[in-house]
C-alpha cells in the first residue's frame, strides 16, 4: 500500500479471533494518517471496533483467543508484551458511544486523571480545564458551573465532557467509537465541528454511527466487511468513485 501522507499508525497484517471462534479481523493492513479524520466504515460485526480497541490495547480486557500482526504507533509495535499500556492509553485516548461521566463535578471529571498521574499544580490544572473544554466546544456552556455535578449535563454535553476528559490528558491520537449515536442533530453537529478543529493538533480515528456521518467527516476512509478490509482510500474517492462494488452497495444502502 503506497503512502503519500505521513501515517501516525500503521496496521500491518493484523488478524484477531475471539475465544468463541469468531474471527473479527483477517489480515488487515492499512495506515492511519496523521492530523486527519480517519473513518472506519462498515456494517455491524465487520471488525471496526475490534481494530479500534487494538490501537490502545483495550482488547486486552476482552476474551481474545489470538492476535497476529503489528500495530505500529510512530513505528513502535503497541502489541509488544512489553508495552506500557497505561502510558499508551494516555497517548491514545478513547471516547465511547455511551457517555459515562464520573459522579463528580464537571471540573473534577477533567482533573481526576491528571491528579492520578501526579499533576498537582493548580495553574496547570486550571489551564487544562479551560483548554480542553474550549477544544470540545463545551466551555461557553459550562464555564460558570464547573462545580456543578456532571450528571446535570444534557446527553450531548456529557459526550463532549468525555471528549474534553480525553483531551485533558494531552493525547496524540483520539479514538471515537460511534460517539454521537445517542445524540440529537445539534449536539452531533457540535461534535463533528470540534473534530474538524481538533485534527489540526491530533490524529483522529472515527467509527461513525451512520454512512452520512462518514461522508461528512472522512478525510480517509476504510470500508470493512466481515473482518476484511475491502477498500481504503480518501473519503472523497470512497463516496464518489469506490473501486469495489460492495463498498458502493453499502454506501448506497443496498445492505447493512
Amino acid at each position: 500500500m503506497e503512502l503519500t501522507e505521513k501515517h501516525k499508525i500503521f496496521v500491518d497484517n493484523v488478524s484477531l479471533r475471539y475465544s468463541d471462534g469468531i474471527e473479527s479481523l483477517n489480515n488487515v493492513t492499512m495506515p492511519v494518517i496523521a492530523n486527519k479524520i480517519n473513518v472506519m466504515l462498515g456494517p455491524s460485526g465487520g471488525g471496526k471496533s475490534s481494530l479500534l480497541r487494538l490501537f490502545n490495547r483495550l482488547n486486552d480486557l476482552a476474551d481474545v483467543d489470538f492476535v497476529e500482526g503489528r500495530v505500529l504507533l510512530d513505528g513502535v509495535d503497541v502489541l509488544n508484551p512489553e508495552t506500557n499500556v497505561i502510558e499508551l492509553r494516555r497517548k491514545v485516548g478513547m471516547v465511547f458511544s455511551r457517555a459515562v461521566v464520573l459522579p463528580m463535578s464537571i471540573k473534577e471529571n477533567l482533573i481526576y486523571g491528571l491528579e492520578l498521574a501526579g499533576i498537582k499544580d493548580p495553574k496547570k490544572l486550571e489551564e487544562t480545564i479551560e483548554t480542553s473544554l474550549i477544544q470540545s466546544a463545551l466551555w461557553d456552556e459550562v464555564k460558570d458551573r464547573l462545580d456543578d455535578s456532571a450528571f446535570a449535563l444534557s446527553g450531548g454535553q456529557k459526550q463532549r465532557l468525555c471528549l474534553a476528559r480525553v483531551l485533558a490528558n494531552e493525547p496524540e491520537v483520539i479514538l471515537l467509537d460511534e460517539p454521537t449515536s445517542g445524540l440529537d442533530p445539534i449536539s452531533t453537529l457540535k461534535v463533528e465541528e470540534s473534530l474538524q478543529t481538533l485534527k489540526e493538533t491530533y490524529t483522529i480515528v472515527l467509527v461513525p454511527h451512520s454512512v452520512n456521518q462518514a461522508g461528512r467527516t472522512a478525510d480517509h476512509c476504510a470500508f470493512f466487511l466481515q473482518g476484511e478490509l475491502v477498500e481504503y482510500s480518501s473519503g472523497k474517492k470512497i463516496f464518489t468513485n469506490p473501486e469495489d462494488q460492495r463498498t458502493g452497495d453499502y454506501i448506497e444502502g443496498r445492505f447493512g
